[in-house]
Formats: structure tokens, sequence, C-alpha cells
């Protein structure tokens, strides 16, 4: 899975990198070496205006959404903390999902990712879990494949109110064959930058040629490193939470 996440890029470099059209300077996101559940974080979509007509021009924006996807139909959004992965193999098939994933897809920009691994100390056996950094061994910014819903709170009138509405989204993962595969059996899936425009597309509809367009993050070629365990809790933040140590 994809628990945990890197994104430390500014806006002005992410609007740059995925040719964004639509940004609001007062949606700004503080960088985040430690992006954990229900937190905020940039997705990159594309949208009709509400009110363009079916011939209006989709705008690629770039907009923070909390992760962990509510579906429409949820009675309570605290169901986004359970739903921070959805899973390739049946992502269009899922009552929580297919719907998204037929027409709601985005883009999440991350610098890399955390997995963690389980083992055992010479005291007592007691169990500790080792987390490592994830990265393209380029250093190039993860594209990594998402899908994204609206839920609205019935407790809020009108419903042109933007408190009426929240936005959520999700990672989508597959079964991990290399260097990450060696931390934890499952990964984030990434678009590399030629796919983009088909996997945005909120006109494409078609679920096996969009399943064809996920990959691995840089192509297998990754940079695994022992962090420190510091990164385990959600209070710690900072590029500190990098630096390799000896496991």
């Amino acid at each position: 899975m994809c628990g945990r996440y890197v994104s430390t890029r500014s806006p002005q470099d992410l609007t740059r990198l995925f040719d964004v059209t639509d940004w609001r300077p007062e949606e700004v996101l503080a960088p985040n070496w430690n992006v954990a559940p229900t937190d905020d974080v940039y997705a990159v979509l594309d949208r009709s205006p509400r009110k363009g007509g079916d011939g209006a021009s989709v705008l690629r924006e770039l907009r923070p959404l909390r992760w962990g996807l509510v579906p429409s139909w949820a009675k309570d959004p605290k169901i986004g903390s359970r739903m921070i992965n959805a899973r390739v193999e049946t992502v269009h098939e899922k009552p929580a999902y297919r719907r998204a994933f037929a027409q709601r897809r985005c883009l999440l920009p991350a610098d890399g990712f955390y997995e963690w691994v389980q083992s055992r100390t010479e005291k007592a056996g007691k169990a500790r879990k080792q987390p490592y950094y994830i990265r393209p061994a380029d250093g190039q910014v993860m594209a990594l494949a998402g899908l994204y819903e609206y839920w609205r709170n019935p407790e809020v009138e009108p419903e042109d109110d933007t408190a009426a509405w929240l936005m959520t989204c999700t990672v989508i993962t597959t079964e991990a064959t290399d260097a990450a595969g060696r931390v934890h059996p499952r990964m984030p899936l990434a678009l590399t930058p030629d796919h983009y425009d088909a996997w945005l597309d909120p006109r494409h509809e078609d679920t096996g040629d969009l399943r064809a367009l996920l990959s691995r993050p840089a192509d297998g070629d990754l940079d695994v490193r022992p962090v420190s365990t510091a990164v385990n809790s959600v209070r710690n933040n900072g590029p500190h939470l990098l630096d390799e140590v000896t496991p």
C-alpha cells in the first residue's frame, strides 16, 4: 500500500510540470515530508466549467484535495481514512471506485513514498517497523495515479456553498516487482508525461485503455534507503526525515 508520501514541490513548479491552466494562490499548501491520510494534498485534474455547457474547454486544475476517498453515497466522511488506496486489479469494479475510475481521475504529485519492513530486535523479540524512503533515482517528480470524488454534506445549505462539498482522493496501487517489492509487496502506480492527457481526460471512459496507461514509478528505477523511525509519527515533519540511517 501507499500510506505516507512526500510532496514538497511548489505550486509554481507543479503548474509548469503538468501544464496547469487554473490554480488559486489562496489554496497553497506547505511542503510536506510526511503526508498522511486525511491530509490535504495537491492533485492535478481536468474539469469542464460547471456552467460552460457541453462545448466548454476543459481546464487543467491544481487543487488541494483531502487524501482518503469518500464516495458520494457515504453516510459519514470518516470512511475516507480507510480508503487511501485502491487496488488496480479491482478499481474498475468496486462500487466505491468504479464511477470515479471512469470519470474522475487525477494525478497526485510526489517526491517519493515510504514503506515499512517489520523486524524483531534481539531484546525479547520485540517487533519494530523500519521505514524506507523510495523515490525515482533521477529525482524527477512522481505522478501517482489517483481518483477523486465529491461528497455532499447534507448539513450545509445552500448547495452552492463551498462548505457543502468535500473533494477527496485515493492512490491506485499494484503489486511491487522491483526495488520497492523488496520492502513491501504493494506500491503506488504512476504515469509518464506522455500519458497525462489521456488519463486526465474526463471523456475517456474505456477501462481497459485506462489501466494500460499505468506503470511503475520511474519504470522501476528507484532509489531505496532506510530512514529514521521519526517518520512513524505523523507529528514529525521536515527534510531530516529523508536522511539515510543504518537500520
